[in-house]
Formats: structure tokens, sequence, C-alpha cells
């Protein structure tokens, strides 16, 4: 909101300098300095809010001393600039006078004629003293003709500082509509656009970041206070799907996660139960939702960073289009964008090429985001085709809101005061209704960050109840205007995203973790819901303004992605504290395996695969592994082929990868033990082995000579002695020294066996 710094003036000295404030709660003015005394003037009510010719104007508000001196002889007085304003274009030229002295400002003439038109008070107005007043202004003293147009009035403060004369030393304005003797030409269908967002507070699950969203959501809070106004009139609610997820968490139960990690018990969950009621009930009552792209990215911010976050702006798309149907029933797949962001390049991007997208998508724009030399004329229809050259689409179907109709006035620094707010919509639509014949169509949407409380788009829906008004919602409006008008996108600066660099390093990193999740799964479509939210809450332009708490999100989100990568990881037996050790690995020869053994922790199949990679040697070489699929639980141990050039000591890290080959998790470290042999040492062990093997068959041969000796000298004895075995049976083996067993032979190979099994073969 703009503040007027008051200054004296040359000629008048001492002066006084005044901050006008125009509206019910009206911000006050920036402080003067210490020399200049100021004092605020606040209107808090205006009736009615477009007169007839005839009817007395009834003013009330206050008067408050901000400066440090008292005012003699002070009085509050009505006054008017008689300049008839006929055209929306007038209304937008006037004068904010924002460079002259409050004591040289005469554009709106004091009225003196009639004493209730004036208030003297009674006593001095000392130092934070505050006084009120009423004003009747008769028609009469208005001094203006009776046809239909647009009026500066106000009030203005006079009193006498010390050692000083009386001046003007505070005003504040606002616009008085006039309806004229003759009828006004048409009517005008006005679709009011409620916006019912709020930045990301969920964390994941029953867990929340702080209870500002439940605190929204109680009847005195923004969020509670725009709900309600279906109740009585008829709105297109503008709403991010994201907030709605959230919602319904809130309802089930959640805790509140503190700095420190300690939890506490969420005090909202009846709060948000009774908003989800009114909000269904809303619905059923005929009010038009319109989803945003889910979690309300910062579309621009997106696009502007390229790959690979510009996806995420047709993920939002996508996610809203499939999940929309069950958050409200018969939804339009909608898109708001305002300034910058509503150049062609974004609008082209943002309003197709996502899975879903339709013709009966709505593309809403602000017309503010064009210049006022190039701003489409709005007067009777807000539906255009907007050419877009430099985006992915050529022309886009578009409903421009008026923001003439929001901007309050005259006086900047009270604008946005619901007062004010009521009174440029009344003085706009009058015009409108007064400038033509045939239906005019209008849609007023707040702006983001408007509206903090709640209270303008409050009195902008009160100003529904205008004769010339026919409430209807952005459905409604697109249907009376079946022929668009035509347009060129709006021009804007190189980039216009509301997310920092820090922010959207923080996406970034997320995206990542989120998409080498993703692709580690067998089946990419079962990746858990949340994280994919996540991903599109960090994207949320709520976030603006926010950064330690968007930062907060990200970092914990982030931290959540990881944990779940790093289920999938390596065995290692050997662990040092709690904390794992490197694994030490034998590699003989030039080549040899080892195995590893990979296991999978998560509840869903994966595909893995594993690369190991030296960090101190060019020399290792491993073999590629095809990929593996695991369950849940499963673990899976290959061998990896690895061979060496050199003998030492080989660090080297081995890190587990989902198809794609992005590292999963981090990387295990090796430490692998390579033992190569020379061409001498191959010679000696060669020669061992034959001089080993040679002398063993020399013995061998030796040895069965030996024994087929034997057992021939046995076979003689045996028949020489055949005639005495039956007298002795006992009679000794002479080949054995050995009784004969049982007067049975031996085998004639057994001691051949025997020999060659034997210690000394």
């Amino acid at each position: 909101m703009f503040r007027r710094r008051l200054r004296l003036s040359a000629m008048a000295g001492a002066c006084l300098v005044v901050a006008a404030s125009a509206a019910t709660l009206g911000a006050p003015a920036e402080a003067a300095p210490a020399d200049e005394p100021a004092v605020q003037v606040t209107i808090d009510s205006f009736g009615p809010t477009a007169p007839k010719p005839g009817q007395p104007v009834v003013i009330k508000g206050r008067v408050t001393n901000t400066s440090s001196v008292t005012f003699e002889e002070p009085q509050a007085l009505a006054c008017i600039d008689r300049t008839r304003l006929a055209s929306t274009t007038a209304l937008d030229a006037i004068s904010t006078e924002q460079n002259i002295p409050m004591s040289e400002r005469d554009s709106c003439r004091n009225l003196t004629s009639d004493e209730q038109t004036f208030q003297p008070f009674d006593q001095p107005l000392a130092p934070k003293e505050t006084v009120d007043f009423t004003l009747t202004v008769p028609w009469k003293e208005w001094r203006i003709n009776d046809q239909t147009g647009v009026y500066v009035v106000g009030v203005a403060f006079r009193g006498q500082p010390p050692n000083s004369s009386r001046i003007m030393a505070g005003r504040a304005r606002t616009l008085m509509p006039v309806l004229g003797k003759e009828p006004l030409t048409r009517p005008v269908n006005t679709a009011l656009v409620v916006p019912l967002r709020h930045r990301p507070t969920q964390l994941g699950g029953k867990n929340f970041a702080n209870d500002s969203l439940a605190t929204s959501l109680a009847p005195a809070g923004s969020l509670g206070r725009l709900l309600a106004l279906g109740r009585q009139h008829q709105v297109t609610w503008l709403v991010d799907p994201a907030m709605l997820d959230e919602i319904r968490q809130l309802a089930k139960g959640y805790v509140v996660v503190g700095e420190n990690g300690q939890t506490t018990p969420g005090t909202g969950q009846a709060v948000a139960t009774t908003w989800l009621k009114e909000f269904d009930a809303g619905r059923a009552r005929g009010n038009q939702v319109v989803l945003l792209p889910y979690g309300d990215p910062d579309v621009a911010g997106l696009l502007d960073a390229g790959d690979p976050l510009k996806k995420l702006v047709a993920q939002a798309r996508t996610k809203t289009e499939r999940s929309g149907g069950e958050l409200a029933p018969g939804f339009t797949n909608g898109l708001s964008l305002e300034g910058g962001a509503a150049a062609g390049r974004y609008l082209g991007a943002a309003s197709g090429g996502f899975t879903g997208a339709t013709t009966d998508d709505l593309n809403l724009v602000s017309s503010s985001s064009w210049s006022a030399a190039t701003r489409p004329v709005l007067t009777t229809s807000p539906v255009y085709d907007v050419h877009t050259p430099e985006g992915p689409a050529q022309i886009v179907r578009t409903v421009i809101a008026n923001s003439s109709l929001t901007t309050g006035g005259p006086d900047p620094e009270t604008a946005e005061s619901p007062l004010q707010v009521r009174q440029r919509f009344a003085a706009v639509t009058a015009l409108i209704a007064a400038g033509g014949k045939g239906a005019a169509s209008v849609v007023v949407a707040p702006p983001r960050g408007w509206d903090s409380d709640g209270l303008a788009t409050t009195a902008l829906a009160g100003s529904l109840s205008l004769p010339w008004i026919k409430a209807t919602d952005v459905a409604g409006v697109v249907a009376a205007n079946p022929k668009p008008l035509t347009t060129r996108a709006p021009a804007a600066a190189k980039t216009n995203g509301v997310l920092t660099e820090t922010q959207l390093d923080g996406i970034k990193q997320l995206d990542e973790a989120t998409t080498t999740m993703q692709n580690l799964l067998v089946d990419g479509n079962a990746l858990p819901e949340v994280m994919t939210q996540a991903l599109l809450r960090s994207t949320s332009s709520g976030w603006n303004g926010y950064p330690e708490e968007a930062r907060r999100f990200a970092a914990i989100e982030l931290g959540s992605a990881n944990q779940q990568l790093g289920k999938v990881h390596l065995v290692n037996a050997s662990v040092d504290r709690g904390l794992r050790k490197e694994i030490k690995v034998n590699l003989a020869g030039s080549k040899g395996t080892f195995p590893l053994t990979i296991t999978n922790d998560t509840d869903w199949s994966v595909r893995v695969g594993i690369v190991v990679s030296s960090a101190n040697r060019s020399d290792l070489k491993i073999k590629r592994l095809p990929t593996a699929v695991l369950g849940p639980g499963q673990k899976w141990t290959p061998r990896i082929t690895a061979s060496a050039e050199q003998n030492g000591l080989i660090r080297a890290s081995a890190q587990v990868t989902n198809a794609d080959g992005k590292p999963v998790g981090k990387p295990q470290e090796l430490l692998i033990q390579a033992s190569q042999y020379g061409s001498v040492g191959w010679i000696l062990v060669g020669a061992a082995c034959a001089l080993l093997f040679g002398t063993s068959f020399v013995r061998i041969y030796r040895r069965v000579r030996t024994e087929r000796r034997n057992t021939a000298a046995a076979t003689t004895a045996a028949t020489d002695s055949s005639t005495d075995s039956s007298t002795d049976s006992t009679t000794a083996d002479p080949a054995h020294d050995r009784p004969e067993a049982n007067g049975v032979p031996e085998a004639p190979d057994a001691s051949l066996k025997e020999g060659v099994g034997s210690k000394d073969g």
C-alpha cells in the first residue's frame, strides 16, 4: 500500500501535513517528521452508496490528532470536486495529489453554506486525541446536476496549530456515484470471484508446521469470513485443492511440530469440520468452484527456471484434474494469473499441455496485467481470445477480470479499505450500466494479497445487491458471451516469479529426490501420493513473504524423501558404534569376484542396479551388471567381477542406483586389496607345482611295483604250503608277516588301494 508523506509548503512555513484515510478500518498514513504535526481523517460510513438527486448524504467518521501539538478551533467540513466523471477512464485518471502540500490541495472544495455540512468541535484537539463527526449534506449543497455520473467527495479538517493561522491539516476522499433522473440503460451481469487460498502448512500426515490455517478457518478468520459470503450471495470460489486436502486432515486430527521437533495437539479439528460442511453446503446451493493447479504454484517462477522445474506446472494442473472430482464434484479446472505472470509465454504454456486439459478449463487473468494504454475494453464483455505467439498455444480463451473494480481510492493509502472498495465498485458498474445498450458482463477478482482479513471482499459481496447488478458466476458470464473478443497478451519483464532463488533451489533438490524415488519403483504410479503433494506444495505462490517457513517445509520434505531412498541400501555387517564401516574385499589375481548385498526395506517392489567406482586408482575395472527387481523385504547378492593391473589397496565406492542409473541413497565405501604376481613369480609357482607332482608320481610308481612283486611271491608260497594248511590254519603269511584272514586271501589290488590313500602316497 502506498503511503503519503505530507510536507510543509515553503509559503505556509509551519503548515501541518496530514495523511488522509478514507475508509472503515483504513490504514494510517506514514508518520510525519517530528516538526510536522499530522492529523488523520477517517470516513467510517457513507450513505447511501449511490444517492439519487434529492437524497441527503450522511458521512460519519473520526479525526485523530497524530501530532505532538494541540489544534485550536478544530472542525470537520464536507467537500466536493464538482467535475462529473462519466467514464471508467476518467476514474482511473483522478489525481492522487501526492506531491502537493496538504494546505494547498483545493480539488475538494469545502461546503460551509449549511451548518449540517461542517461540524466544529467543542474542545481543542490535543495530541493522540480522537473525536467523531457526523455530517449530513443536503442534496442542494453539492450544487451538481441531476445526470448520472461519479464525483469525488470527502471530509477535510481545519484547525489552528501554535503560532500559525488556521489551515487544512487533513483530508479523506471517496467516490460518490450519482444515479441521474434518467434510468440506467442496461443491467450488469457480475461474477464475484472469491479466492480461498492459504500457504501450505502440512508437513506430511498428521504433522503441521503451525496452526495458521486453523485460525483462518474460524468464523472471524479470513477463510471463514470469505466462505460465509456464499450463504447470501452467488459467488465463484477460487480454491487451491491442496488447501482442501490440508483442511480434511485437520478435521481428522493433527499435531503441530515445533522447531525443536516436539509436537503439540492441534486445536482446529472442530473449526475444520464446520468449515468443510459449510463448503459442501455452498456448493449444493449452486456456487461455482474453480480449482487452481494443485498447490497454487508460482507459474511464472517455475517456467522461468526451465527444466526440470517447468514440468511441475503441468503436473500441478494434472493433479487437480485427476483429484478434483473427489474434492469438489462438478468443479472447473482453472488457472489464475496476474501482473507479469499473465504474459503470453506463461499463459500459453500453463493453459494447456497437461493430461486432462479441455476447452472448458477457465483461464482467469487480471486486466491490471496490461498497461493502461493497451488494456482491453471491459465495458461489455470480459471473454477474450488472447493471442500468445511466444507460447506453446497461439490463442488462449481467457476471462479478464476488471481490476478497476477493486482499485478503491482515490487516496492510495486507503484504497484497499472496505468502504473505498465498495464505493469504487459501485461507481464503475454504475457507469457501465449507463454507458450502452444490451446486457454487460464483468468479472471482479480480488488480486493476491489484497484482502488479508476478507473485509474488503465482504464489502464487494454486499454491493451485489445494487439495483443495476445481476449476480451470476463466471460460468454464466462465459455462457452469456459466446463470441469472444480478441486482444494480445500483455508484455512483461524478463522474469516474473515470486519465489526466490534459494526457494527454487530447494524445490530442485526435492524434485530430484522425488523423481529418483519414482524411477526406483517397478511401478512408477505406486509412488506415495504424499510425496507428489509435498513437491507441488513446495512450489506455492503462498510462500511469498514467508521465506523461513518455505525453507523449513522444503527441508523437512527433502529429509522425508531421502529417508525413503535410504531404505534401499547395501548390507554391511561391519558396524562401529552404530555407524557403517567400509566393506573390505580381497582381490587375488588379475581378475576376481566378490559379493555385495542390496536390501529393499520399503513397502514396494524396486528395480535396482549397482555401480562400483574407484576413488584413487584408474586401473580398477568393473564389469557392468544388469538391474534386478527386489520385492518388499527382499535382498539381492550379485557377484561383482573386478580386475586390477597393480597390487595395493584400492579405495572405491559402491552406489545403489535406480533403473535410470541415478544414485539411490548414499554410497558405501569399499577397501579392495589387490594381490598380483609378476612373471618370475608365476615361473616359480609353476616349477614348485611340477616338482611337487613329479615327486609324488615317482613315489607312487615305486610303491605300486613293490606291491605287485610281493603279491606274486605270496601266491607261490601259498601253493607250496597248501598240503600243510589242513593241519595248521594259523601259519604266518610270508608276504605280510601277519596271519591270513580266516584262510581267505586278500583281493589282488587291496594293497594298491591302501597305498594310494595312505599318508605316504
